[in-house]
């Protein structure tokens, strides 16, 4: 579900993927519904391909939201609570124990969580990657290598 929602730098909010058309993306913002392209020049990132630093190795951020939303049952967060670096902190290792300090900045996390109020907002709780998501996945990327 997360490979069809987006950021686009410079605009605010997230947005879902609508359409494709010819050097532009067709998206809708989740929060007003209201449609608009982007083109290939904007910075697009899909939420699906973003990972988080921790220790080990790099956690996908839909295991991260899936985990937000398990701690804090579906519900919205009030990011006012988190003012302090520390409470930002405390509350991230609480959802991931493991993240990297250095290389996840507070910004980051804040911004995590305000992702994680619209994606709820949106009436989107489940961030579990879905297991046919994967094996088309692995069918594309073998059938490229194949070539």
């Amino acid at each position: 579900m997360l490979k069809e929602i987006l950021s686009i730098a410079g605009k605010p909010g997230l947005y879902k993927l609508i359409s494709y058309g010819k050097n532009m993306l067709v998206v809708e913002n989740l929060e007003t519904k209201k449609r608009l392209p982007a083109y290939s020049r904007d910075r697009i990132v899909s939420l699906g391909d973003i990972a988080i630093y921790t220790t080990d190795e790099e956690v996908p951020l839909a295991q991260v939201m899936q985990n937000i939303c398990q701690k804090y049952e579906a519900k919205a967060i009030d990011i006012k609570q988190y003012k302090t670096n520390d409470q930002l902190d405390e509350f991230f290792k609480e959802v991931l124990p493991n993240y990297d300090v250095d290389r996840v900045y507070k910004s980051d996390i804040k911004k995590m969580i305000t992702w994680y109020n619209l994606l709820i907002g949106a009436g989107i709780t489940d961030f579990t990657v879905k297991e046919e998501e994967n094996t088309k996945e692995s069918k594309e990327t073998k059938e490229e290598n194949n070539s």
